[in-house]
């Protein structure tokens, strides 16, 4: 199974499948697309005879039944295809790193990088691992197309051991997941689930059923613009105001300096001329009044640079982003319980987390579909430094298998 689940995933991760937050439509890249058709062509392969690609790039397919039971709940399993905007996914050369027998990683491609044990512990659990990495130049993208190829793989295995009883098991591979508009344009009409999984998570044997709330921020800035040569006492340069906005960020509020529960104000973009310029923020907490005082601290330090500033003006804008999970979840047990109990069932020794980020499961639970998160294996998401082991991807398939067991027996 490790070299089946292997397999897939060195196919796809050489598909270029990076979104971009800057485009309008959806999916936001048309290449994400790419990998799309060649999962639906290997779901055909394997006998899921409804795999299709649809016109926002989503990949719909269905594990039919096999059970005589009627009551058992339609499980979706989901996970993206798009990879982060982050870091260059263009040209991915994967390096298979057989039986690792520890220390650092130095990558081929690009030599100043190096994965090392003493920045990623996770290293000293994975001795006798094949480890995959990317060559240095670009991310790996197993953030999620480790995701990608569990399902697959678990999709295989389930219609190639009819013995094992399993209700019927919805696939959907989403796109644009890392600009946060994942499930934008899901058809849950069409997908007619009762409850979600989302295999994005990092170490293995991890379950999350939290996220982080989530806003983004964009304040624009009117300045007023002048030749220099005659801009005493009259010039206001908006790149100066956005400057000052930025300078009085809290420090201690930073993702750099945040960790476990604590949230963060985070400056994403800032562009600029003399007359006016945009600043664009994202804002974390657990909590959603969290975020409300973060969005109000950040408004009053706009205010407060703004006043000194009499002919500038600004405009404060708060889009709502996604929402803790966990408040979803809650109401609905038994969704995580049969997760911790199939990590179990599957030789390792569950970890229930925390998401210190979002994943499609934290919007598709407010959308009527409740949605946990499980671990796809992989480490260092978003960087040249990213990488998954063979082994833990096969004991995500095992997990797969495992839940759609329990949701029958239990039925």
């Amino acid at each position: 199974m490790a070299a089946s689940v292997t397999d897939r995933f060195l196919r796809y991760v050489v598909i270029d499948t990076q979104s971009d937050a800057a485009s309008p439509i959806q999916p936001s890249t048309e290449k994400q697309k790419n990998l799309g058709r060649l999962l639906v062509e290997e779901l055909l392969e394997i006998g899921l005879t409804d795999a299709h690609l649809d016109e926002h790039g989503y990949v719909y397919a269905t594990i039919p039944s096999n059970t005589h039971k009627n009551n058992v709940p339609v499980i979706c399993i989901c996970a993206h295809m798009d990879t982060a905007p982050d870091f260059s996914g263009t040209n991915v050369k994967p390096q298979l790193v057989r039986n690792y027998q520890g220390g650092d990683i130095r990558l081929p491609g690009d030599t100043s990088q190096v994965i090392r044990v003493a920045e990623h512990p996770v290293l000293k659990d994975l001795i006798g691992h094949d480890i995959v990495t990317s060559d240095g130049t670009t991310l790996l993208g197993a953030d999620d197309k480790a995701g990608i190829a569990e399902i697959v793989a678990a999709a295989e295995f389930l219609l190639n051991n009819p013995d094992i009883k399993h209700g019927a098991i919805r696939i959907l591979f989403t796109t644009d997941e890392e600009i946060g508009r994942g499930v934008d344009k899901v058809d849950f009409k069409k997908l007619g689930a009762d409850f979600g999984y989302t295999m994005d998570g990092e170490t293995a044997g991890t379950i999350e059923d939290e996220s982080f709330s989530a806003d983004g921020v964009e304040i624009a800035i009117k300045g007023v613009a002048i030749h220099p040569g005659f801009a005493y006492g009259k010039m206001e340069n908006a790149i100066r105001i956005a400057g000052e906005i930025i300078a009085r960020l809290p420090k201690n509020m930073a993702p750099e300096t945040t960790k476990d529960r604590d949230g963060f104000i985070h400056p994403t973009g800032v562009t600029g001329v003399m007359e006016k310029a945009k600043l664009s923020f994202i804002i974390r907490d657990f909590k959603e009044e969290g975020l409300k005082t973060k969005e109000a601290l950040l408004e009053k330090i706009t205010r407060e640079v703004m006043e000194a500033y009499p002919g500038s003006s600004y405009t404060f804008t708060v889009k709502e982003q996604y929402r803790n999970m966990k408040v979803v979840l809650d109401r609905h047990p038994e969704i995580v319980d049969y997760a911790v109990e199939a990590i179990r069932r599957a030789g390792m020794e569950p970890v229930r987390g925390s998401i210190r980020g979002g994943t499609d499961g934290s919007r598709l639970s407010f959308m009527g579909l409740p949605c946990a998160n499980i671990f796809a294996g992989g480490h260092a998401f978003h960087s040249p430094l990213e990488f998954v082991s063979s082994q833990d991807m096969e004991k995500a398939v095992k997990t797969i298998v495992e839940l759609a067991k329990l949701w029958e027996e239990r039925a």
